[in-house]
């Protein structure tokens, strides 16, 4: 039953070993059985958390644009271990990141309107909910900003990006939650 109910879900998608094991839970199957057999589908390489990790950063980088503090956490709610998420994220580079913001930011100005300043706000709020860090996000906005129109050009000379990012940076460290 245990093995069943772990290739019905493999079948859907590539899973954890977490997903799997509460997966069985719910099924009301016992802790013993589940390790025996998430041990037997680990030893024989079809559950992989390391390859799911790498797979799963790649995919929603370039499918989502999300950045590695989104990826870290969509990884860490699936059961994916600090460490083997650590290495997943390590092939995402901040170069890379940067870019994926750039085009982000590029392809939702096509369609913004209104003025510079809301617009500014919409798409660093847009990179933020996307996990990119605020001084990369304020970077990447202020830049395509500056390329748009005359007016978007002034509007952005006056941003200060580092002032902003080092200012969204202390916010976000003092709103933390501290364990």
């Amino acid at each position: 039953m245990a093995r069943e109910i772990c290739l019905r879900q493999l079948a859907v998608r590539p899973r954890t070993r977490a997903e799997l094991a509460g997966a069985l839970a719910r099924r009301g199957i016992s802790d013993e059985v589940s390790a025996q057999v998430l041990d037997r589908y680990d030893e024989v390489g079809i559950i992989d958390d390391a390859a799911f990790a790498r797979a799963w950063v790649s995919s929603r980088h370039a499918g989502r644009g999300l950045a590695r503090r989104a990826l870290a956490n969509e990884l860490r709610q699936r059961g994916v271990d600090g460490e083997v998420a650590s290495e997943a994220l390590g092939e995402l580079d901040e170069e890379t990141e940067a870019e994926t913001a750039r085009a982000l930011v590029e392809r939702k100005l096509r369609t913004a309107r209104g003025e510079p300043d809301a617009v500014f706000r919409r798409l660093v709020g847009m990179l933020a909910r996307k996990g990119y860090p605020p001084g990369v996000a304020i970077r990447a906005v202020k830049d395509a900003l500056a390329a748009q129109s005359a007016e978007a050009a002034e509007f952005a000379e006056q941003i200060d990006a580092d002032a902003l990012a080092e200012a969204e940076g202390e916010l976000d460290r003092d709103t933390r939650p501290t364990d």
